[in-house]
């Protein structure tokens, strides 16, 4: 206990004489403890401090009341009504114009939330004016001949008490007038000594917050606190409080009105005044307001004040965006009929600013246009797409003046366009031009001259496009916007599918995997699958393909289509054959076949120049007739003008490929040939002549076993794969698989569906390859990508299917095929016993009967090199009629992969 007392002690002492005299030294825990002491205690306390016990008393009752203070409850404003963070799902919407976020009051969220106190620090300015009242301390330096140091406490009466100098009078004097008054009077008392005067401590006072605010009542503030800090203190203004009108009362008069939009808008506090103990901080109800929204610094709801116009309500807004279209705002007022009416104002217009407004105005100031004037606009495969600026003479040369700087790698050097508006009807014409003629020659016909609005377009060389319905205005963007485009339409068909791989059937797979064309691979196959190169030339060839002219030229058509009318051709052509890029193109002005031929990317190697057909359509004044007109094309792509004819409407050029033009035809040998491997073969060959050709066959080859394979057929192997896998679905869905007990389960079912939708298709044409070479017996002309294999001669008979183990015996002539079965260990439960049957090696098959061992052929044994194949029994499965052809498939592909994989 005498610890404990002696701790008090020191630290009461520290905090009566401190200079700093802040009660924040003591805590209310010690506090406390020193009130439970006994009075003896207490003043024993008092003694070892050489003070006053009531001095004391009193110094821990200021204490006790600045404790209060400063814990003093404020009511911050509750965030119930406050916006809250949009969930996740919902935020695709939170930048779009703030189509959902509805309008705010001005100012009204800014006293939302108060601070934990307004206990002011020591360490700020004491305002010149602050007018000292009771509770205030003064701390006292007296130095020169006498040192003296003093925290002086305002008493009850108004008065301090200095020794050696008495009572004097400070209560309703300014900080300053004190300051000067005390030192006077110090000086006139004591010769010779100076004297500093300054606030030690702030009285506490209770001021009331009425009217419309959020939590209204009486409050404990400093006396250093304004209006503002007693709105903070009771949690803001509420939803219908004014924030224009706010009202200081004392002694129930009027002392102030105070408008706080000229401190939140203006930064001016000059009506922010001092409050002082008993004050009434009361707040009315809101007055007139207006709503103003769309392009302005702060769409909010403003209050109003008589004389309020368009000009203040703007000041209001902190103005005008520069994207504001003011010419045409839209007011909606409510009328003498109390209907809503619309107003437009013209807020240019210095008189229609100066109207006045009306309560529940609601402003709405558009958005311009966004279009350009007088620029051109420079689309495709350039280094730097996008706006330029129009001047008087400019031309191509003088936007792309170099093919290095300024154009891409793959850019088309004889095919661009410029597509021109010619009316105020935006219907457009279209020119052509020749990059390589406008960029190396200044004074080419090439070299256009260009108009306000054009937009020129620059191909790449890709032969491959990709098929979206983009305007000519998104195409105008940036090469990193469209490749970050590409990139999220990527990311939404990634997500597409994986639900439809884990919830869908092979049909929608199917149909998303080939969204994309023949022509469309370019973009959706994998690196490897494209290239076999890295990543950065996918996407360089990306970057070709975001140019192609199926892509650039789509919107161009689409107008072109839009605008065609009666007695208005559609200015299109069309151009067909032995060109790199046939299609539809739009019809340039004076455009000839020369040009045309330019726009298709030029001739193919196999195109027959001697003659090339156009057909073209024309108007007897009855009736649209067809004509056809032959051109040499060659003199036409030098240039003749015979031949090089002018192009109209619709005209369809036809570039036919030199008879009996062949690529290079290859086929492929394998196995046993005296010269095996791959052979370039002559249109009409056949396959005798090909093997004769190769040296025939060596001694050791199996002719019997040979596989002839080609491309045509593992392409329809593989169409009728997929047409099997879906059939059998829809049988395992709409028959019940559990009649009669019998049932196949569904692991049993995904299995035999996913064997079949993994196979890979051999496209194996059954052939007598002895017959074949017998003089032509059967004649088998060849065709690009035929493989024929003929494997070593082997001396096995293989055993598959529904038997104990799958294997391969040593031929034996004295077994019969129940024999190989036997030494697989004998059929399974499920195996069909009636119809076991046997791929022999050239693929054809022969089937077992009860009557005749194999039905259908004269040879009645087995030979080396043929397949039993005990087949799973359908009817095991409730008659599942598409079962036993698929197992089949299955079966005979797994035979001849073998036969080709053993070479």
């Amino acid at each position: 206990m005498i610890k404990l007392i002696r701790q008090l002690a020191s630290i009461l002492v520290v905090s009566i004489f401190s200079f700093s005299a802040t009660s924040a030294q003591i805590s209310q825990q010690q506090i406390e403890q020193f009130k439970k002491l006994s009075k003896p205690q207490q003043q024993q306390v008092a003694n070892s401090m050489g003070v006053d016990l009531n001095v004391l008393l009193g110094q821990i009752s200021n204490a006790d009341t600045q404790t209060q203070l400063s814990t003093t409850e404020v009511v911050p404003r509750s965030t119930t009504n406050m916006p809250e963070e949009l969930p996740e799902e919902f935020k695709f919407f939170e930048n779009d114009e703030q189509l959902f976020k509805p309008l705010e009051r001005f100012g009204i969220d800014v006293f939302a939330n108060a601070p934990s106190t307004f206990s002011p620090t020591m360490d700020i300015a004491i305002p010149e004016h602050y007018i000292l009242g009771v509770g205030d301390k003064l701390s006292v330096q007296i130095y020169g001949k006498e040192n003296h140091d003093y925290v002086l406490p305002i008493a009850r009466e108004g008065t301090i008490l200095i020794p050696d100098v008495g009572p004097i009078k400070v209560v309703g004097l300014t900080f300053a007038e004190m300051k000067q008054f005390l030192a006077d009077k110090i000086k006139a008392r004591i010769i010779g000594v100076n004297v500093v005067v300054s606030l030690a401590e702030l009285r506490s006072m209770r001021v009331f917050v009425l009217g419309s605010a959020y939590k209204p009542g009486p409050y404990t503030l400093s006396s250093l606190s304004t209006v503002t800090h007693a709105i903070f203190a009771a949690g803001g203004i509420s939803d219908i409080g004014s924030l224009r009108d706010i009202q200081v009362k004392r002694a129930g008069q009027l002392v102030k009105q105070v408008d706080l939009y000229d401190l939140l808008i203006n930064g001016d506090s000059s009506d922010d005044i001092l409050l002082q103990s008993g004050d009434v901080v009361f707040i009315p109800t809101q007055g007139n307001t207006v709503s103003i929204q769309g392009e302005v610094q702060r769409p909010a709801i403003y209050e109003l004040k008589r004389g309020d116009d368009f000009n203040s309500v703007l000041a209001m807004a902190g103005g005008l965006l520069s994207s504001a279209y003011p010419q045409a705002t839209i007011v909606e007022r409510y009328n003498a009929e109390s209907l809503r009416s619309i107003i437009n104002i013209d807020l240019t217009d210095q008189q229609a600013r100066e109207q006045l407004l009306q309560n529940g105005d609601y402003i709405r100031v558009l958005k311009s246009s966004g279009a350009f004037q007088k620029s051109i606009t420079i689309v495709g495969a350039v280094s730097r797409p996008g706006k330029y600026q129009w001047q008087q003479n400019t031309k191509i040369s003088d936007l792309l003046p170099s093919i290095e700087s300024h154009l891409l790698a793959n850019a088309d050097l004889n095919y661009a366009l410029i597509v021109r508006e010619v009316d105020r009807a935006k219907n457009i014409e279209v020119l052509q031009f020749s990059l390589a003629n406008a960029i190396g020659n200044a004074d080419s016909k090439d070299n256009i001259t260009l108009s306000p609005n054009d937009t020129v377009l620059i191909f790449s060389n890709v032969t491959k496009h990709v098929d979206e319905q983009v305007s000519l205005d998104e195409l105008a963007y940036t090469q990193e916007q469209l490749f970050a485009k590409e990139r999220e339409q990527a990311k939404t068909l990634h997500k597409e599918k994986s639900f439809w791989l884990m919830y869908g059937d092979e049909a929608t797979q199917s149909s998303l995997n080939g969204s994309n064309t023949a022509e469309e691979d370019l973009v959706s196959q994998s690196l490897t699958e494209m290239t076999g190169a890295n990543i950065k030339e996918e996407l360089d060839i990306r970057e070709i393909a975001l140019f192609s002219r199926h892509r650039l030229l789509t919107p161009v058509l689409r107008k072109l289509r839009q605008q065609g009318a009666s007695g208005q051709p559609i200015q299109l052509i069309e151009v067909d054959g032995e060109v790199k890029f046939p299609g539809v193109y739009p019809l340039s002005k004076n455009a000839r076949v020369s040009e045309l031929i330019a726009a298709a990317g030029g001739v193919n190697e196999s195109a027959y120049l001697a003659r090339a057909e156009i057909t073209r359509n024309s108007f007897n004044g009855e009736r649209a007739v067809k004509s056809s007109l032959n051109i040499n094309l060659s003199k036409a792509l030098s240039k003749d003008i015979e031949s090089n004819i002018k192009l109209i409407s619709k005209d369809r050029l036809n570039v036919h490929k030199i008879p009996a033009w062949s690529e290079n035809i290859v086929v492929e040998l394998r196995g046993e040939f005296v010269f095996p491997g791959k052979y370039t073969i002559r249109r009409g060959e056949t396959l005798a002549d090909l093997v004769t050709k190769a040296g025939g066959l060596t001694e050791y080859a199996n002719a019997d076993g040979s596989i002839f394979t080609r491309k045509k057929l593992q392409q329809l192997e593989q169409k009728n794969l997929l047409k099997l896998a879906s059939d059998l679905r829809t049988e395992l869905a709409s028959k019940s698989l559990t009649e009669n007990g019998n049932a196949i389960s569904y692991v049993e079912a995904q299995k035999v569906l996913a064997d079949l939708t993994k196979l890979k298709p051999v496209g194996r044409l059954v052939i007598e390859l002895a017959k074949v070479m017998d003089d032509n017996a059967q004649e088998i002309l060849l065709e690009g990508g035929d493989i024929l294999y003929v494997p070593t001669k082997t001396n096995s008979i293989n055993v598959i299917g529904q038997v104990q183990v799958s294997s391969s015996h040593l031929f034996d002539s004295s077994l019969a095929a129940e024999d190989y079965i036997a030494q697989s260990g004998g059929v399974k439960k499920r195996a069909d016993e009636d119809r076991i049957y046997i791929i022999s090696a050239n693929g054809s098959i022969k089937l077992i009967n009860d009557n005749n061992w194999f039905a259908g052929t004269s040879n009645s044994a087995l030979q080396p090199g043929d397949t039993i194949v005990v087949p799973l029994d359908s009817e095991y499965m409730n008659d599942l009629t598409l079962w036993s052809t698929a197992t089949q498939i299955i079966y005979n592909a797994a035979v001849a992969v073998a036969a080709i994989n053993g070479l």
